[in-house]
């Protein structure tokens, strides 16, 4: 998991990087972007129309002007490791969100939910060794949970195997 961990949080940080670059690129300035991108358009449309090469020579011009308006390189390499501290925050908050979710012991409520489900599905018969490999639940997580239920009157224990007491609250009711 923290392979996958690092490749989104690298990955989260490589974007926010790139973004931040192009927004510096281009001072902000989106209407600048989308007028660069019309005025690209049309010289398109006009070189497809078959204009003559003056007309084409003359948007050329227009469009590489309008392109030296919007966008400003010597600020952006000058900015570059701007762009590089904002990836790196961007990239350690999703490292520090994912490692959270990680590290957080799960909720008794969930775990029962999930020893319930288990439990209709099974017949109302299972063992730990069905729940640890039928639920996201490891085996410790799992005795924990059984001896919560097994304490608070909500599961029998018949041997090696759990049942469901009489009157145990059925998935998505209410106990």
């Amino acid at each position: 998991m923290n392979g996958l961990r690092l490749i989104l949080s690298a990955l989260a940080g490589f974007a926010a990087t790139l973004v931040a670059y192009s927004v510096i690129f281009v001072r902000g300035d989106m209407g600048g972007i989308m007028g660069y991108l019309r005025a690209r358009g049309a010289l398109r449309r006009l070189t497809e129309s078959g204009a003559d090469a003056g007309a084409v020579a003359a948007a050329h011009d227009a469009l590489r002007t309008l392109g030296a308006q919007v966008g400003d390189p010597a600020l952006a390499a000058r900015l570059i490791p701007l762009a590089l501290l904002v990836g790196l925050v961007a990239g350690y908050a999703v490292w520090r969100v994912f490692g959270r979710r990680q590290t957080q012991e799960g909720r008794p409520d969930v775990q029962e939910r999930m020893v319930y489900r288990l439990a209709w599905r099974k017949g109302g018969v299972f063992t730990l060794k069905d729940l640890a490999e039928s639920s996201p639940l490891d085996e410790t997580q799992a005795h924990a949970v059984t001896a919560r239920m097994l304490e608070l009157g909500r599961l029998r224990r018949d041997g090696e195997a759990f049942s469901l007491q009489a009157g145990a609250a059925q998935p998505g009711g209410r106990s």
